[in-house]
């Protein structure tokens, strides 16, 4: 396969001197909720143009802001945002659970195709087992899977909750991952941290005695519920390998895995909820593993927070993290509402101090409409400075680490220059790098300063690096973000 792009040596980049120190290799995402039409859809019922032109608001918003991906939440509560046989539209769509878009569309493959277009990354957001979200008022269809199975599902605070206990239930939710995967080009299967429910003190136990008394193995009811989850994290990890290997798959915890108080490898902190004993999801064991490509820690409290402090706890993921990737998840939505997320550097102080882990490799943001008001003016620090320059999200040798073939610059008349890629594999596009004179060709003294989707014109102002003492460079770079070795323009 041959690929050509003409590019005109006219364009201006400018940025400060203030952000060279930005890496080349950073995950920066967005959450993009549609659970209670959280971020999107704004509102049920909106017509096609409506959420579709919400949506590329939605993705030229935060690549405006430096985002180089978004997770967007494409089965809230045991529905779809795109044809499924397994599972209704969902009611945040249209209105009502089962009623597919009309005019007729598949907003997932829209929704992919336009985050691509943009060189971002779209990862498909899960909810595991929630069924459900509210039983008082959610619309919930002849053909929903609590109808048909509702022998698999626990009523528990007002929501219906598949059963994980059940052999069965973990099939179904397979199934409805293999689909995904088997037809869509996600980059991405992302499940969020509602495994088992967090505890309701107006809800009794949660009633899964009969599936335990069936299938608990002799083992104590905390363990068998995390073999459970351990399970199904394990079933998504080999469908994902054996139907498209080059998907990610990532899970975003609760902050606090276990206090200290209650294991010797667990945080100094004082979280009143954990995941391996309240939600039982044994992260730690899903990264020793290699289940789990990345893992997004909800690192929602500020630096210094009593209980939960922030900078304890990145610490302390990146002491465990086992080889995979660390993204850490930024409560940005509380920006505003006590004294420590009034302060402007709150954030930014989050962003450099995650900086200064090799372990740690990006940033997710909850959520995205928070950034529609430009809270604290953070929008304005990430795009002049903290993300400034552009960043390819970090490469899985462990999924493919095969680089691409370099470009091939083609020198024509009037002063343009015609990259061409003539390798076989696909390719994301073209990256361009500087380097100042004199120094290493390494990725560590390089600026990432544009990349050019495939398939889009780019236009280069080579002279401009050249005046300022810079070397330019351009190389190939795939869809895991694998680069190819760099050109230079001369």
């Amino acid at each position: 396969m041959k690929y050509n792009i003409a590019i005109l040596l006219l364009f201006f980049l400018g940025h400060s001197s203030s952000v060279n120190a930005q890496p080349v290799f950073e995950f920066r995402a967005v959450w993009v909720a549609s659970v209670e039409n959280i971020d999107w859809p704004s509102k049920k019922g909106l017509s096609v143009n409506a959420q579709q032109s919400e949506f590329i608001h939605v993705l030229d918003m935060h690549q405006s802001n430096g985002m180089n991906a978004v997770l967007v939440q494409i089965r809230p509560a045991a529905d779809a945002f795109y044809p499924s046989q397994y599972e209704p539209w969902s009611e945040y769509l249209m209105g009502k659970q089962g009623m597919p878009p009309t005019p007729y569309y598949d907003p997932l493959q829209f929704m992919i195709e336009e985050t691509h277009k943009r060189g971002m990354e779209f990862h498909a957001w899960l909810n595991p087992y929630r069924a459900v979200f509210r039983t008082s008022t959610s619309s919930v269809s002849p053909s929903h899977i609590t109808k048909i199975h509702p022998e698999w599902f626990v009523n528990y605070a007002n929501q219906k909750i598949f059963n994980p206990g059940l052999p069965e239930v973990r099939e179904h939710v397979a199934r409805v991952v293999k689909d995904i995967v088997s037809r869509y080009e996600v980059d991405g299967i992302h499940m969020d941290d509602y495994f088992y429910p967090y505890p309701d003190k107006k809800s009794t136990d949660f009633g899964d005695k009969k599936a335990f008394e069936k299938y608990g193995n002799g083992l104590k009811k905390a363990d068998w519920r995390r073999s459970n989850c351990d399970s199904i994290i394990k079933m998504m990890h080999e469908i994902i390998l054996n139907t498209n290997p080059h998907v990610k798959f990532g899970v975003s915890p609760f902050g606090v895995w276990r206090n200290k108080s209650q294991d010797p490898m667990g945080s100094n902190t004082k979280g009143g909820v954990t995941n391996y004993d309240d939600l039982y999801a044994d992260i730690l064991l899903w990264m020793k593993q290699g289940w789990i490509d990345y893992v997004t820690p909800q690192l929602y409290w500020e630096r210094g927070h009593k209980l939960c402090d922030y900078d304890v706890l990145l610490d302390w993921w990146n002491q465990h993290a086992y080889g995979k990737h660390i993204y850490v998840g930024h409560g940005i939505y509380r920006a505003g509402t006590n004294a420590a997320w009034k302060d402007k550097n709150e954030l930014p102080n989050q962003i450099k101090k995650l900086r200064e882990y090799s372990t740690t490799q990006g940033s997710v943001y909850f959520s995205s409409k928070s950034f529609e008001t430009n809270p604290n003016g953070w929008c304005d620090s990430l795009r002049n400075n903290y993300y400034a320059l552009p960043a390819l999200p970090p490469s899985m040798p462990w999924i493919d680490s095969i680089a691409p073939t370099k470009p091939i610059i083609e020198k024509l008349n009037d002063g343009i220059n015609r990259l061409k890629y003539t390798g076989s594999k696909k390719i994301k596009g073209y990256v361009l790098f500087t380097i100042n004179e004199g120094q290493k060709e390494a990725y560590e003294n390089a600026q990432m300063v544009q990349l050019i989707v495939l398939g889009k014109a780019g236009d280069i102002d080579a002279f401009k690096w050249f005046n300022q003492k810079k070397r330019l460079f351009v190389s190939t770079v795939d869809w895991n973000n694998n680069v190819s070795d760099w050109v230079e323009f001369k």
